[in-house]
């Protein structure tokens, strides 16, 4: 369920799912950032940027993403990895005007069967375009929807890795 601050447009969520896969493989398909657009509904692809070839704190990408009706709305955001912490936790923010806009986080935790994954986001600040924007599109609820797919599609990923027998 979103919360939200007194601030309407700022607001958090986040979503879990049981992946029957290891913390360390849920992770490494999570921090390549590159390959974010097979798993969500909304970035198309990203990009590593200045120098940065992989997750590590600090590392800058450029993700490029489409939305709204028909998926004909097109933009692209810069932003930087917060935290690279191998099968534990991976972290990024985008950047909105020069600041952070909204930070995404990722937990793994070890369970009997698999690894149990957290997806949350925190919005931090917006612009007031896209706050006008978000009265009509409900964004927070477009959110929520998208970390449940993007969780389905991580999940449907790491389930279908097959480990070569000896």
């Amino acid at each position: 369920m979103s919360k939200t601050s007194s601030r309407w447009w700022l607001t958090e969520d986040s979503e879990t799912v049981v992946i029957d896969a290891s913390p360390e493989a849920v992770y490494d398909l999570v921090a390549e950032l590159t390959r974010m657009g097979e798993w969500s509904p909304e970035c198309a692809r990203v990009e590593w940027v200045d120098g940065a070839t992989g997750p590590a704190v600090g590392a800058r990408f450029v993700g490029h993403n489409r939305g709204g009706p028909f998926k004909l709305m097109r933009w692209s955001r810069g932003g930087h990895v917060l935290v690279a912490d191998q099968a534990r936790a991976f972290a990024f923010a985008t950047e909105e005007g020069g600041r952070e806009g909204t930070v995404w986080r990722y937990r793994f935790e070890a369970l009997e069967d698999g690894t149990l994954v957290t997806e949350s986001y925190h919005v931090d600040w917006i612009p007031l375009w896209a706050r006008i924007l978000d009265v009509p599109t409900n964004r927070a609820k477009e959110l929520c929807e998208g970390m449940r797919h993007t969780l389905g599609q991580l999940k449907a990923a790491a389930e279908s890795v097959t480990v070569p027998s000896l």
